[in-house]
């Protein structure tokens, strides 16, 4: 269940209220509590869509996607999925053991917004940054600046990490990362953790929040940092003790599927944790119901025959004939044998920047060689970097002296695109977008839809969304473009678009 992520789209449980009398249960029970602590109403704005602002405080950010992915999981019981763990990322740990049964919903409700005031009371300058490298590397990339506070917090999947530290550090770490070549992502989160740093808010959580009820629960809890399955712990000390600590999502989702977990389901809003599950195990299966167009249909599909829901693939190959279409995430399974097992992913923060689940990883190229007499040395292979662009152009170097040969055209580097045309009004700067964008996900541009979300449907994830929206920047000489993060957590073709005339016509007075 999700940790930070943003907040749920309103409307999104309407279909959920009204098919379900656990849910609505659940989400009346954590009104009740939000009343009791002078929040407002939780569930009217995630079953009614009534235009109330997503920006309510963290507090009620917390509780409306403890609410969604208190429902999601609801439904998945109601229509017949019995998980063999339920794991949470992050504060999604406490949605876990609701979920399970380790607590009542109002006491983690309760205790949700705890740990925010506690959080919230040290008011610690701190920043989280995703990066798009193992967490080796990442830990190493903290380890140069040597601060106590500056960390890895979390492994996610094979290549994608993030750091907790001190908000000027995190900007020099960032500046590091990108002279590396690797990518990176500021998290936007109202409270950093998994640091040394909260120890403070741990101390004063544990002094300050209610102490609840809590037993062994209906179904096991896998805890992404404690290593193992949660048993007879203390919810509040649970919740204390992963402020400080890593949260290890690699290494707990290898250990599920090793232990016979081969459907992994998500109970957030969109493909998050998945994300990091198919990059961490790659053709495992993943469902993500409320990305769906029919969420219940998505589940009821799995309940009758889960050999007919093949891996999740945020983005499906696509035949030129064909539109690209939110619920075509579905593909054939691998095999037609069942599978044993159903683990629920729960869905971590925003905060981790997801990876996608089938990224094609290749070796940056040389730079091209002026021609020389020969015997000519072939020059070492940059490091291994994470995105994928048209395979290179190699040339052998001769066994033995030969005669000079001709010099090689080098290919057009992955940016390479022409320069902006005089116009720029909207129709030509999209297709110019639909082109940069095309050339470099490896998708032909006139499939690449204007309103269609780049992560929601089109499954580009964040660190490749930074990295385009930074080569727009350049392209249009728009340096305020890369820090438009509205840009980046509900991007589409046509908001870039006019974000890009707009820019340029304020440039140009």
């Amino acid at each position: 269940m999700p940790g930070t992520v943003a907040a749920p789209r309103g409307g999104v449980l309407r279909d959920l209220h009204d098919r379900y009398e656990t849910v609505r249960d659940a989400l009346s029970r954590i009104d009740k509590a939000a009343a009791g602590l002078g929040l407002p109403d939780i569930s009217t704005r995630l079953i009614e869509d009534n235009g109330t602002s997503d920006r309510r405080g963290p507090e009620v950010q917390y509780l409306e996607i403890f609410a969604v992915s208190l429902a999601t999981h609801h439904m998945l019981v109601a229509e017949g999925i019995q998980p063999i763990a339920i794991v949470g990322q992050s504060i999604g740990e406490l949605w876990a053991l609701a979920a399970a049964g380790h607590l009542p919903v109002e006491d983690a409700a309760r205790l949700a917004v705890a740990r925010s005031q506690a959080l919230t009371r040290q008011s610690w300058r701190g920043k989280m940054l995703a990066v798009g490298v193992d967490g080796r590397r990442a830990e190493s990339l903290a380890g140069l600046i040597d601060h106590p506070h500056l960390v890895l917090a979390c492994e996610n999947a094979p290549r994608q990490s993030v750091i907790s530290g001190p908000e000027e550090l995190i900007r020099h770490v960032e500046r590091v990362a990108d002279a590396l070549g690797w990518p990176s992502l500021p998290l936007d989160v109202p409270h950093p953790t998994h640091t040394p740093a909260m120890a403070q808010a741990a101390r004063d959580l544990r002094a300050t929040a209610p102490r609840v009820a809590y037993g062994s629960g209906r179904w096991r809890v896998r805890s992404p940092w404690l290593g193992r399955d949660v048993g007879d712990d203390d919810p509040v000390d649970l919740v204390a003790g992963a402020l400080t600590a890593r949260v290890r999502m690699l290494q707990t989702v290898r250990e599920l599927h090793a232990a016979g977990a081969d459907i992994f389901v998500e109970c957030g809003e969109w493909p998050v944790v998945t994300k990091f599950v198919e990059a961490s195990i790659p053709g495992v299966r993943c469902v993500v119901p409320l990305s769906e167009s029919d969420p219940v249909g998505a589940v009821r599909a799995l309940a009758e025959d889960p050999a007919a829901i093949g891996p999740f693939s945020s983005r499906p190959p696509v035949r030129p004939s064909e539109r690209l279409l939110p619920s075509a995430r579905v593909s054939a399974p691998e095999s037609a044998d069942p599978p044993s097992a159903v683990a629920l992913a729960e869905a971590p923060a925003r905060v981790s920047a997801p990876v996608p689940a089938a990224s094609a990883y290749y070796a940056e190229p040389a730079a091209p060689a002026a021609p020389v007499a020969p015997p000519v040395s072939a020059a070492p292979p940059a490091p291994p970097v994470s995105y994928a662009p048209p395979a290179p152009v190699t040339v052998d170097a001769p066994a033995a002296p030969v005669t000079p040969v001709a010099p090689v055209t080098p290919a057009a580097p992955v940016d390479a695109v022409a320069q902006p045309s005089g116009g720029l009004d909207y129709e030509t700067v999209l297709a110019e977008l639909r082109t940069l964008y095309g050339d470099f996900l490896g998708y032909p541009p006139d499939l690449l839809g204007e309103d269609d979300g780049l992560e929601s449907e089109l499954g580009v994830e964040s660190l490749k969304q930074v990295t385009l929206l930074g080569r727009v920047s350049e392209r249009y000489d728009l340096p305020d473009l890369r820090s438009d993060t509205s840009l980046l957590t509900a991007g589409t073709l046509r908001r870039i678009a006019e974000g890009v005339v707009q820019g340029r016509a304020e440039a140009a007075g």
